[in-house]
């Protein structure tokens, strides 16, 4: 998988649920997701399709690529597994969350692998 900034995995994580959630994106329900600025959320848009990462089609609907699919569900996954992982040790709910969002940026892909493993998934 290739490597991209944390915020873009994260836009990428919420493009896809998102998606899953209303059948379709627009930039301005990842600004409201996200609580950021609609220009934040366009320069990021720009740089996501320069990267291959998604396309915008001309009513605005943004789709990932297999590129861009790949790594928003490379580190949805993270997320959900260290979320439940941390939940599992006693870990707030909230708290869990919030941390699994960091942890799944910065871990090695080989040390996600081995915890995957030992978690049974």
């Amino acid at each position: 998988m290739p490597k991209i900034q944390e915020s873009a995995e994260n836009y990428l994580e919420t493009i896809l649920l998102l998606n899953r959630r209303n059948g379709s994106v627009r930039s301005i329900d990842i600004a409201a997701e996200l609580e950021f600025s609609k220009p934040s959320v366009s320069v990021a848009m720009k740089n996501l399709r320069e990267h291959g990462c998604i396309t915008v089609d001309e009513n605005g609907q943004i789709s990932l690529t297999d590129k861009g699919l790949q790594i928003a569900e490379s580190v949805y996954e993270r997320h959900t597994l260290f979320t439940e992982w941390l939940i599992g040790l006693g870990v707030d709910p909230r708290t869990a969350a919030k941390d699994a969002c960091r942890i799944e940026h910065v871990i090695s892909e080989e040390s996600f692998q081995a915890i995957k493993k030992h978690a049974g998934k």
